[in-house]
């Protein structure tokens, strides 16, 4: 009888195991560097919380991540549960019909849009109104200058932000006197200009009815403003994310750099954390606001757990203790409020000389207008770039560059729309 008992007993817990194993989900997330750190870092808070729930995830470099998640969409391929998608590529996998609305039932997503920075919303959205992305993150933009090169040089904060004519100004005397750029490459005004000074519901690239905004006074004074900093020689003519970019920061030869507040984290853990105490931030000039860089959470029309993966993305997106986690390890600039207005915001920055740095970008996220993304927006942005670098490096006329851009967008977008 004892051992009758005792076999029961050990085939309930037999039992009892392959029930419990019956009842976990695999939820698969897809993702890149560095987003997917916040994903890792996720992973034993929420497998605590939701022990059914065991999560799995794939990530790729960023090129190779989002073209594998654009030809699966396209073609009906093998998905996961959640997508991660970098702020660049949201316009075309919001536009793709690939991904659930996650703005109606049985998301409801929509009713969350006054908990986060009000432009993080407008751009996970496609033309049509559907919710496509969650926002996670964001990118303030922002301009990083070393301070010691300034100070050589004589050149003040003001100096850089007053106006982008006094920017460049103040440029020439930081070459001049230190012999660093003021700025790695032209293109970055450009790339900022075109998207500062926008009103709400507007596109970078695009109207609402996908008309190209290319050959607009615009683009017209980015391109002046990028050709100025070219010939006045406060540019050093180095491509982004080169190794002759990163050895610039090495080498004290690039003075200052705009782009979106998690630069700061790039600078001190691997670019340049030599340079710990000389970077500070600041608004950008000509008292611009704009948004750079991003990260968002999507889920595939075709995913087999849709229900869990949005638990997984509410958990991401409005859990204040997560997204704070994601702010402090990964440096990623949270898209909800609440945690905009936790008492780490105010904390010093030691890499940035002690400065309260978060307070300002806090202030550029709660300013940056709430504006339209469009499938063709990264397409747009390669022909732009290439008339560009025709007028930097070939003398082609802005006015003839800007046209013949606007033409190609125009074709390129009549012939796929």
């Amino acid at each position: 009888m004892h051992k009758l008992m005792k076999l029961v007993v050990q085939c309930t817990a037999i039992l009892l195991a392959l029930g419990a194993q019956a009842q976990t989900t695999t939820l698969t997330v897809a993702s890149f560097p560095d987003f997917d750190r916040a994903v890792k870092v996720a992973i034993p808070l929420y497998e605590k919380l939701h022990p059914n729930i065991k999560i799995k995830l794939l990530s790729l470099g960023l090129g190779d991540h989002h073209t594998a998640m654009t030809t699966a969409l396209a073609t009906g391929g093998t998905l996961p549960d959640v997508i991660g998608v970098e702020m660049a590529f949201i316009g075309k996998f919001a536009q793709s019909g690939g991904l659930e609305d996650l703005g109606k039932a049985p998301y409801n997503g929509l009713k969350y849009r006054d908990k986060m920075a009000k432009f993080a919303f407008s751009l996970g959205m496609s033309s049509s109104g559907a919710l496509a992305g969650m926002p996670a993150d964001i990118g303030p933009g922002a301009l990083f200058y070393r301070k010691d090169l300034l100070d050589k040089a004589g050149v003040t904060e003001a100096d850089l932000t007053k106006s982008w004519e006094s920017f460049i100004k103040a440029g020439q005397k930081v070459v001049l006197k230190t012999g660093a750029y003021l700025i790695a490459n032209a293109v970055d005004i450009k790339d900022i200009y075109i998207r500062a000074g926008l009103k709400d519901g507007e596109g970078v690239f695009f109207d609402k009815k996908g008309v190209p905004l290319v050959n607009t006074p615009r683009f017209q004074k980015a391109f002046e403003l990028a050709l100025a900093a070219r010939t006045t020689g406060v540019d050093g003519r180095i491509g982004a994310w080169s190794n002759e970019w990163s050895e610039g920061f090495k080498r004290d030869r690039i003075a200052a750099q705009m782009f979106g507040a998690w630069f700061a984290a790039h600078l001190e853990e691997w670019i340049a954390p030599e340079s710990a105490g000389h970077w500070r931030s600041a608004q950008l000039p000509g008292g611009a606001f704009a948004s750079w860089g991003g990260s968002f959470y999507a889920i595939p029309k075709n995913a087999k757990n849709k229900a869990a993966a949005w638990e997984f993305i509410k958990f991401m997106c409005l859990n204040k203790e997560m997204q704070l986690e994601a702010f402090k390890s990964l440096s990623a600039f949270p898209a909800l409020l609440e945690a905009q207005n936790d008492p780490f915001i105010e904390q010093p920055i030691e890499f940035l000389g002690g400065q309260k740095a978060r307070l300002l970008w806090r202030v550029a996220a709660r300013s940056i207008p709430s504006t339209s993304v469009d499938k063709y927006d990264e397409r747009a942005n390669v022909v732009v770039n290439a008339e560009l670098d025709k007028v930097l490096e070939q003398n082609k006329d802005i006015k003839t560059a800007l046209a013949d851009a606007q033409k190609q967008i125009e074709k390129m977008t009549r012939r796929r729309r």
